[in-house]
């Protein structure tokens, strides 16, 4: 399993226990309300608020509290923030590579604390485009394993749709698709009955870095510490933390 494919089921997983729900909820409602505001209220025509939908749906959003966010965003009702989109790059525990993208109404107080995770967790805030060239842009989805449907199946559904790939991974599969293509990806999975508990535009590292136990530990926590900032939308790095690694924190923990 790849360490793109560990931390990403590590926070999803995470992301939805229940004491988390509260800022979870935060955090998408402000994701919704700049798509809205970006490209307005319509997501036939507007991918960006489609797949803030589907993410909220991810984390079964009430329903009022996505309506509230569009509005916003559309000014249908008051109170939106100003909110822009930032991300921030660079390294991490053992020089593995790190991206941050944030959504602040608050520039300078957020490069600032995004600075001090950095450096109180083995980490240094880089320079704009220092990593960016690692990672290549992709939608992910990933499906459960189901008996009632095998990878060669799932592969030709999905390829079909126009994804890129197939990844066959512990517990679940990663489908790969160019990001123009997910949401399109994502309705003919569901035409076909394939069930899938995330669709996300995400960061592929084209490389990675495997890390020892200790490097890996200092590696989750400072994902862990970033993702957990009230500015913070998503986390992305290349390290790679090998199973039985990965099973000795866990145990540990």
């Amino acid at each position: 399993m790849s360490g793109h494919s560990k931390w990403h089921s590590i926070k999803h997983k995470k992301s939805k226990e229940d004491v988390k729900k509260g800022k979870i909820f935060s955090k998408l409602s402000r994701y919704i309300t700049v798509a809205a505001r970006e490209g307005g209220g319509d997501i036939s025509g507007n991918s960006s608020l489609a797949l803030a939908l589907q993410k909220a749906k991810d984390y079964n959003m009430p329903a009022a509290n996505i309506e509230r966010a569009i509005k916003k965003g559309t000014g249908d009702l008051g109170g939106a923030e100003a909110f822009e989109k930032i991300i921030y790059e660079g390294y991490g525990p053992a020089g593995v590579a790190v991206m941050v993208e944030a959504m602040t109404d608050n520039r300078n107080r957020t490069a600032s604390d995004i600075r001090n995770i950095f450096s109180k967790h083995n980490g240094n805030l880089g320079t704009t485009g220092c990593v960016a060239w690692m990672f290549d842009r992709k939608g992910v989805i990933l499906a459960g394993k189901d008996e009632n449907i095998d990878e060669d199946t799932l592969l030709s559904i999905a390829l079909e749709a126009g994804a890129e790939d197939l990844k066959n991974e512990d517990d679940h599969f990663e489908i790969i698709t160019e990001p123009v293509d997910l949401n399109s990806v994502c309705d003919v999975l569901k035409d076909k009955g394939v069930k899938f508990s995330s669709a996300t535009i995400t960061m592929l590292p084209k490389d990675m870095v495997k890390l020892n136990k200790a490097d890996a530990k200092k590696a989750l926590k400072l994902m862990d510490v970033l993702e957990d900032h009230d500015d913070v939308q998503e986390v992305y790095s290349n390290f790679d933390i090998p199973d039985e690694v990965m099973d000795e924190i866990a145990a540990e923990s």
